[in-house]
């Protein structure tokens, strides 16, 4: 049986903006990284790293 693995982080190419997956709130929320939350340009319209290189079948 194939597995489906959705990814659980995500990065902006554009403005560097990271989220990670919270199973708790079933939804994306910002990372925090060295202390501090990387919520990048509010105003931009993302271009998320998950892309064909990304192999969601386990």
């Amino acid at each position: 049986m194939t597995e489906i693995t959705p990814p659980t982080e995500r990065e902006c190419e554009r403005c560097g903006r990271r989220d990670i997956w919270d199973d708790d709130s079933e939804s994306w929320v910002v990372a925090t990284v060295d202390g501090e939350r990387r919520v990048g340009n509010p105003h931009c319209l993302h271009e998320w790293d998950i892309n064909g290189a990304y192999n969601p079948m386990q």
